[in-house]
C-alpha cells in the first residue's frame, strides 16, 4: 500500500530484505519496530512482521479503545504479506502462523508494557506443530507459554495463579526446570490451565488465532497506560502522550531442543563500560526466560564467565551461532555508533536477531562508553557530551563500600548495578512505598521483580533479588534509575508470604537492616560504611571537552573556606552566593550574634557587631585565599533576626545573664521579634536600612580582607550583593551605605579595592522594575528561590503537602522549586530584558537551586544569563549541562 493510495498510514512492514520503515521512523514505529525496520534493510537475520504505529495507539484511545476500521484493514493486509513470506497461514491446522506481538515506545521501557508469544497455537493448530516439526516437546511447551502470558496480558489474571500449577507438575514429574518436563506433561498442563482460566473469568481461551490476535494488539495498546508504565514516564520525564508502536513479528523458536537457544547480549559491558562482548543465553527456553528472571541464565562468552565452565557458554555450545553474533553485534555498533543491547534466537542452529536498541548502562559505564567511542573514531566530543546525562555525573558521586568497613557477608550473588545502598528489609513493592514514605530508607527483596514492582522500586534505595541474571528485568530497571542491585543470589532463600530471607543459615526477616554492594554482588548484615567515589579518568576527559563549548560560567554557593575547596576542585569558576548569615550560628558565634540582636539601642548593636567583626573577616580571608583571581559574590544578612535565637529555656537564661537583665525582659525581647509571616517580614534589605550598623559592619569585614590579601599580592574581586529588593530607592540607599563605607576602609588602608554591588532579584516587582533598579546595581543575581515562593503565594517549606497532588493532577507539570516554573521564567526573562535594557553591561547570573538543574540552565543560557552558580557537589553537572545547552542552541 503507497503513501498515495492510502495517505493515513497505520502499518509498515519488514521482511526479505526489504522494509516499508526505518529507523529514522521512531517516533511513529517506535524504537523496536524502527529498529527492525533498519535490520533488515541491512540484511540481518530478522523474522518477518509488520508494525503498527504509535498513531495507531493514539487513535486506539480516542475511539475508547478500540482500533479504527482502517487500522483493521491494514492490519489484515500486511499479515496477508507475512503469510506469503513465511509460508504459513494464521490458524492453520498443519502449517500454523504463530506470531509474537510485542510493545515498543519511540523512548525505551524495558519491561514495563506487555507481550504475548506464539500466538496462534490452538487445541488444533497445537497438533500440527507437533507434527510438522516432529517435536511434539516443544509444541506443547510452546502451547503452554501462550496460555500462561494470554491468561496473564490478555486476559488480566495473575501470573501466580498459573505459576503455581506450573510448581505443582514440576513436583508432580520430580524435575526441577520447566525444560525437563516431558511432553506428556505439558499436555496435561495445558488442558489444567484452560480450565484454570475458564475458572477465573467464566470465558474460555479463545480458539481462533484472528481473535487472538486483534485481543492481543488491543492488550498491548491498554499497556502504554498501565500503573507502572506511568509510574516509569513519570520517574524518566517520559511525555504520556506518545503512546506505544506494537509489533507483529514471525515467531521464531528458541525452545525447539539442544541445538536452540535464547539470549540477550551488549556489544559492551554495560556495568563497567568495558569494550567487552557480555550477555546470557538460555538453551531449549524462549525470550521471555532471560529477561523475566525465571530462570537463571548462562554466560554468552569465556570473557564474562564468571566462573562458570566453559562449556555452559554459547561460544562453545554453539561456536557457528556465536561467530555469526559476533559478526552481527560488530556491525550494529558500527552503524548505530552506539552500545547496542540486542536481543537474539537460535533455531535449531541457525541465529535470529530480534531486537536491538541502545543499551541501558551504568553511570560509569554511561561516560567510558561516550569517551572510548570517542578515541575509537566512532563519535565526535560534541556527540559525546550530548550523550552523558547531568544525572550520570549526579549518581557517580553516590557512596560506595568502605573497602576498609568491617562487614558480614550473607550472600553474594551477580553486581547489576554498582552503588551501594543500606535498607531496612520489605518483601513487596507496596511495603516499600509505604515505608518510604514515612522517611525510612528500604531495600527491596524479592525472588524476582516484575514490571508490577516498577512503583516499589522507584522508592526503594535498593533491589535484591534471588533469581534472575544481568538482563533481567530487576537489573535493566535499576542500571536505568542508577539504583544499587543485586540480581541471581541463589544462595539466598526468600519467603514473602512470612516475611523473611535465609542464607548460610542466617534468618532476617522484614524491617531488619541490610546493606548491598550493586557493584560486588555482596549482601551484607547491618549497615556497612561507605566512601565518596573518586572522579575516573573518563570523567577527567569528559569535563575537559564540556568546557571547550559552554558559553555560561558556573560558580559555586559556598560560605566556607572548605566548601569553596570542594567547589574549586569540581571546576567552579568563583562564588555566585555566599551566605553571610550561616557564618553566625557557629557556636563560638552565636552568642555574640544574639546580643547583637537583643540590645535596645544602637550602641548595644554596635558593640555586639564589634565582637562578630572579626570572625566575619577571617571568614572572607579564608574564602578569598582559596578563590584567589576569581569573583566572589557576598549576600549581606537576608533572614529574620529570630531565625538566629532560641526557645531552649537554658539559652534564653545565659542570654538574660550575658546581658545582665531579668530573665522576664529577655523574654518579652524575644516576643517582640516574632513574626506573622517572617519570609516576608523583617528581613534582607529592610533589616539593612533600619539597622545600617549591621551591613555596615559586614562590608567593612569585606573590604578589610579584600585589601589584607591585596596587600599580599593576591587579586581580589569581591561582588557585595543587597538581598530582596524591590523598590529601586531602597538599592539606591544601600548602595550609598556600602560604597562610602568601602571607600573609607580603603582610605585607611591605603589599598584600592575593585569591587561591585549589584542585588539579588527575588521579588516580582524587582522584576517588574528591574530596568529602573539597574541604575544602581552593578549586577543581578535571580534569587529563584524567594522568586517561586512569591510568585506563586507559597511556602516551600509548606508546599509538600499538596504538591505531589498537584504534579499528579497535572495542574503543575513537576516542583517547580525543582525545575524553572514558565510563569517564574517569564519574570526573570522581564528582568532580564528590562535591565540589560537600561544598562547593557549589566552582569546577570542565578544563584537559587535552579542553577545547578539542566532544564532550569538550558532557560539560563537561552535568556543570556552571564553565570549559574550551585552548590558545590554539583559544579560538574552545572557545567555539562551548560555544555549541552550551548551544543542544542547551536
Amino acid at each position: 500500500m503507497s503513501a498515495a493510495d492510502n495517505p493515513t498510514r497505520y502499518v509498515y512492514s519488514f521482511g526479505e530484505g526489504q522494509a516499508d520503515g526505518h529507523a529514522g521512523l521512531r517516533a511513529l514505529l517506535g524504537g523496536k519496530g524502527a529498529n527492525l525496520a533498519e535490520m533488515t534493510r541491512l540484511g540481518l537475520p530478522v523474522p518477518p512482521g509488520f508494525t503498527i504505529t504509535t498513531e495507531a495507539c493514539r487513535a486506539f484511545w480516542r475511539e475508547g479503545e478500540r482500533l479504527p476500521d482502517l487500522v483493521r484493514a491494514q492490519v489484515r493486509e500486511a499479515r496477508a504479506l507475512l503469510e506469503a513470506r513465511i509460508g504459513f497461514s494464521l490458524g492453520d491446522e498443519r502449517a500454523p502462523l504463530l506470531v509474537s506481538v510485542r510493545s515498543g515506545a519511540a523512548v525505551s521501557m524495558p519491561g514495563m508494557m506487555d507481550t504475548v508469544l506464539n500466538l496462534g497455537l490452538n487445541d488444533k493448530t497445537v497438533i500440527g506443530l507437533s507434527e510438522r516439526t516432529q517435536n511434539p516437546r516443544f509444541a506443547w511447551d510452546s502451547y503452554r507459554r501462550l496460555l500462561h502470558m494470554y491468561s496473564n496480558v490478555v486476559m488480566g489474571h495473575h501470573s501466580d495463579h498459573l505459576e503455581q500449577l506450573l510448581e505443582r507438575m514440576k513436583e508432580k514429574e520430580d524435575v526441577h526446570s520447566d525444560a525437563s518436563l516431558s511432553a506428556d506433561a505439558l499436555r496435561e498442563l495445558c488442558a489444567i490451565y484452560q480450565e484454570k482460566i475458564f475458572d477465573l473469568s467464566s470465558r474460555p481461551f479463545p480458539q481462533d488465532p484472528e481473535d487472538q490476535l486483534w485481543a492481543a494488539i488491543d492488550a498491548v495498546f491498554r499497556s502504554w497506560n498501565t500503573q507502572r508504565a506511568v509510574h516509569y514516564r513519570n520517574a524518566h520525564h517520559i511525555p504520556h502522550d506518545g503512546g506505544t508502536a506494537v509489533t507483529v513479528q514471525a515467531m521464531v523458536f528458541g525452545n525447539m531442543g539442544t541445538s536452540s537457544a535464547t539470549g540477550v547480549t551488549f556489544t559492551r559491558d554495560p556495568n563497567n563500560g568495558a569494550r567487552t562482548f557480555f550477555g546470557e543465553w538460555l538453551p531449549n527456553a524462549q525470550g521471555e526466560d532471560v529477561v523475566a528472571g525465571i530462570r537463571t541464565p548462562l554466560p554468552i562468552n569465556l570473557d564474562t564467565a564468571r566462573g562458570a565452565a566453559p562449556e555452559d557458554t554459547l561460544e562453545h555450545a554453539m561456536p557457528d551461532a556465536y561467530a555469526e553474533l559476533v559478526r552481527v553485534k560488530d556491525l550494529l555498533e558500527r552503524h548505530y555508533r552506539d552500545m547496542q543491547d540486542i536481543e537474539f534466537t537460535v533455531q535449531e542452529g541457525r541465529l535470529w536477531v530480534l531486537q536491538t536498541r541502545t543499551g541501558k548502562r551504568s553511570p560509569a559505564a554511561e561516560v567510558k562508553i561516550a569517551v572510548d567511542l570517542v578515541a575509537e573514531g566512532f563519535i565526535e566530543r560534541k556527540d559525546a557530551i550530548r550523550r552523558v546525562k547531568t544525572e550520570t555525573l549526579e549518581r557517580l558521586m553516590h557512596p560506595r563500600i568502605d573497602p576498609t568497613a568491617p562487614r558480614h557477608v550473607l550472600a553474594q550473588g551477580l553486581g547489576a548495578s554498582p552503588g551501594a545502598a543500606t535498607g531496612r528489609i520489605v518483601f513487596h513493592a507496596a511495603d516499600a512505598v509505604e515505608r518510604a514514605g514515612r522517611g525510612e530508607a528500604v531495600i527491596l527483596v524479592r525472588r524476582e521483580t516484575s514490571p508490577e514492582d516498577i512503583h516499589g522500586m522507584l522508592k526503594a534505595r535498593g533491589v535484591l533479588t534471588a533469581r534472575g541474571g544481568m538482563t533481567s528485568h530487576a537489573a535493566v530497571v535499576a542500571r536505568g534509575m542508577s539504583k544499587p542491585c543485586i540480581v541471581g543470589c541463589r544462595d539466598l532463600e526468600v519467603d514473602p508470604v512470612r516475611r523473611i530471607m535465609r542464607a548460610h543459615g542466617v534468618e532476617l526477616a522484614e524491617g531488619e537492616l541490610v546493606t548491598i554492594d550493586g557493584a560486588d554482588g555482596l549482601v551484607m548484615r547491618g549497615e556497612v560504611a561507605t566512601i565518596q567515589p573518586k572522579q575516573s579518568a573518563e570523567v577527567a576527559t569528559l569535563m575537559s571537552w564540556v568546557d571547550e563549548f559552554r558559553r555560561l560560567e558556573v560558580r559555586t554557593n559556598a560560605d566556607t573556606g572548605r566548601e569553596c575547596r570542594a567547589a574549586r576542585e569540581f571546576g567552579a569558576e568563583g562564588v555566585g552566593l555566599c551566605r553571610t548569615e550561616h557564618m553566625f550560628f557557629e557556636d563560638s558565634r552565636i552568642m555574640a550574634v544574639r546580643e547583637m540582636i537583643l540590645a535596645d539601642d544602637e550602641v548595644g548593636r554596635r558593640n555586639a557587631l564589634a565582637q562578630i567583626l572579626p570572625m566575619q573577616r577571617s571568614d572572607f580571608v579564608e574564602i578569598f585565599r582559596v578563590m584567589q583571581g576569581l569573583p566572589v559574590t557576598i549576600r549581606l544578612l537576608d533572614p529574620p533576626l529570630h531565625e538566629f535565637l532560641t526557645e531552649n529555656p537554658g539559652d534564653i537564661e545565659a542570654m538574660a545573664l550575658r546581658l545582665s537583665l531579668p530573665l522576664d525582659e529577655v523574654r518579652e525581647r524575644y516576643r517582640s521579634l516574632h513574626e506573622v509571616n517572617p519570609m516576608l517580614g523583617h528581613r534582607g534589605c529592610r533589616l539593612g536600612l533600619t539597622y545600617p550598623e549591621i551591613y555596615e559592619m559586614q562590608v567593612r569585614a569585606i573590604i578589610e580582607a579584600a585589601c589584607e590579601l591585596a596587600k599580599e599580592g593576591i587579586t581580589v574581586e569581591p561582588e557585595i550583593m543587597i538581598p530582596l529588593v524591590g523598590h529601586v530607592r531602597e538599592l539606591e540607599a544601600l548602595r550609598e551605605l556600602v560604597r562610602s563605607t568601602a571607600d573609607q576602609i580603603q582610605a585607611e588602608q591605603e589599598q584600592p579595592i575593585r569591587y561591585l554591588i549589584g542585588t539579588m532579584i527575588e521579588l516580582p516587582r524587582a522584576c517588574v522594575t528591574a530596568d529602573k533598579i539597574a541604575a544602581a546595581a552593578d549586577f543581578f543575581s535571580f534569587g529563584t528561590n524567594d522568586l517561586t515562593q512569591t510568585t506563586f503565594g507559597v511556602s516551600r517549606d509548606d508546599c509538600g503537602r499538596f504538591l505531589p497532588l498537584y504534579i499528579d493532577m497535572g495542574i503543575l507539570p513537576g516542583d517547580p522549586f525543582v525545575s524553572i516554573d514558565p510563569a517564574v521564567g517569564e519574570l526573570v526573562k522581564m528582568a532580564v530584558d528590562k535591565g540589560r535594557g537600561a544598562k547593557p553591561e549589566l552582569k546577570l547570573g542565578i544563584c537559587g537551586e535552579h542553577g545547578g538543574e539542566a532544564a532550569s540552565i538550558r532557560f539560563c543560557h537561552a535568556i543570556g544569563l552571564d553565570y549559574v552558580s550551585c552548590s558545590p557537589f554539583r559544579v560538574p553537572i552545572a557545567r555539562l549541562a551548560a555544555a549541552q545547552a550551548a551544543l542544542e542552541s547551536a
